[in-house]
């Protein structure tokens, strides 16, 4: 018997009123995530993939279905949920840790003052800030306060971290970086993870299965892939495996196709 998933959608969609009509954004979309899992949900600009994670977010309500986080149906943001957005919109006056520990402050508020701080400290000695503590989000890189923001939403030790394209602003190699930084981190933690990405190369490094999103309008899930490449991942070892090159390209055979497969899923590509 399989174990109850984490994130369940169930006939989840979103439509908006406009003066021509009702618009569909996504439609029947279904997916189960199991505690754990590292989930990429991908697809074209405009699919409605950061729509379905504002849903799971709380930050958007569906018109229709349900989102479900460990039997609860979600109503609106919790804390049960880290979120890391494209811009960490971390707090100016404040110093990284002091964003780090108001975080803390909110989910862990019996905690003793110094225990919330050394939680603080621990969120950025795992995303490789530990020395840069005292200093503010302009004195940082891009890439140093997307790390700071992914500190924030492990220090809140959510049940779900959900990405919304957490590295497209970044430029290549930063991205690579923080690719591999996270990878790390999941890799010692194992939170479940729910991740919206452009990026086919980042979706095969990170994910246990890669949700594929149907061109918009009325939107939904094409197919499921699973992807084939035992852990723990090495960006160098994939490269070299014929096998990342197939998974590659029926990735983009479906993206290119206008994505309108009906849905299924597979354990490798063809």
């Amino acid at each position: 018997m399989n174990p109850r998933p984490l994130l369940e959608l169930m006939q989840l969609g979103k439509t908006y009123p406009t003066p021509q009509g009702p618009a569909v954004i996504v439609r029947d979309v279904n997916l189960k995530i199991a505690e754990g899992e590292f989930v990429c949900l991908i697809g074209h600009s405009g699919c409605g993939k950061s729509t379905v994670l504002s849903i799971v977010m709380g930050l958007n309500e569906p018109t229709t279905g349900s989102a479900i986080l460990g039997m609860r149906e979600i109503d609106g943001p919790g804390t049960d949920r880290g979120v890391v957005f494209q811009s960490p919109s971390l707090f100016p006056w404040l110093t990284v840790e002091q964003n780090i520990q108001l975080a803390v402050d909110q989910v862990k508020p019996r905690l003793s003052p110094a225990e919330r701080l050394a939680c603080a400290k621990e969120a950025l000695a795992q995303v490789g800030l530990a020395g840069e503590a005292d200093r503010h989000p302009a004195e940082l890189s891009a890439g140093m306060r997307q790390r700071a923001g992914i500190a924030r939403a492990l220090a809140m030790d959510p049940k779900i971290l959900l990405l919304d394209e957490p590295f497209s602003l970044l430029d290549a190699l930063t991205r690579m970086e923080l690719q591999d930084e996270l990878l790390r981190i999941w890799e010692q933690h194992r939170k479940t993870v729910l991740m919206v990405t452009h990026d086919v190369d980042e979706a095969l490094l990170l994910a246990d299965r890669i949700v594929m999103m149907t061109n918009g309008p009325a939107a939904t899930i094409g197919r499921i892939m699973t992807v084939p490449f035992a852990r723990p991942r090495v960006r160098a070892q994939l490269a070299d495996n014929p096998e990342y090159y197939r998974a590659r390209d029926s990735l983009i055979a479906f993206l290119e196709g206008q994505g309108n497969e009906l849905p299924k899923e597979e354990q490798c590509p063809a």
